[in-house]
């Protein structure tokens, strides 16, 4: 591990993130003056801060112990994921990167996601290592909240739903990462889940 290299790395990340150093201190219980002598490059993450680390800044390990991005992630990065649903038989489909995607014989062009206002929110409580996602959604055969979804730099998890069932969905409780809904009415919303801990 090139201290230097990987310090610019995850001040690049953390800047991204908008975080402060105190901030990401917090979440890694170390204090703001440990992640400066890592940004300086005065000294390396410990070992056994790697996966934490990774985790927050949204960046395999590998990555951080090189002290460089691959072609491959900024190519194929998870958060970039891109989601089509087809209009005539409701497939939902992913790819991390461009691709030509094709259902019922028709094109699909990924959906494009809008922030979600407040009040449209999905109703999220932590419970036994779980979130319980809600929402007052009417659920009709006209609008309808096709399925949910929660995204991580490294994973996916989607629950699909239908028309005229209560939307209530269990995911693994995950502190950092984007809620993603699609609405037949309203399109693909995202809402950034950051809790800090």
């Amino acid at each position: 591990m090139d201290p230097i290299k990987t310090g610019q790395l995850i001040r690049q990340f953390r800047m991204q993130l908008g975080l402060t150093q105190r901030e990401l201190a917090e979440m890694l219980h170390v204090t703001d003056k440990t992640v400066s002598k890592w940004e300086t490059g005065g000294g390396c993450p410990d070992i056994s801060l790697l996966r934490e680390l990774s985790g927050v800044l949204g960046v395999s390990m590998e990555t951080l112990l090189r002290g460089e991005r691959t072609e491959q992630e900024d190519t194929g990065n998870m958060k970039k994921l891109r989601f089509y649903v087809c209009p005539d038989c409701g497939n939902i489909l992913t790819s991390s990167a461009d691709a030509q995607v094709h259902c019922c014989g028709k094109h699909l062009t990924p959906l494009t996601p809008k922030k979600a206002e407040e009040a449209d929110f999905l109703r999220m409580e932590a419970a036994d290592g779980e979130w319980y996602i809600t929402s007052d959604h009417a659920m009709t055969k006209e609008d309808y909240i096709a399925f949910v979804a929660f995204l991580t730099d490294s994973q996916l998890i989607l629950s699909r739903q239908y028309p005229e069932w209560s939307l209530q969905v269990r995911m693994p409780y995950i502190a950092r990462g984007r809620l993603l809904w699609y609405s037949t009415g309203q399109g693909l919303l995202y809402r950034e889940i950051f809790i800090k801990r």
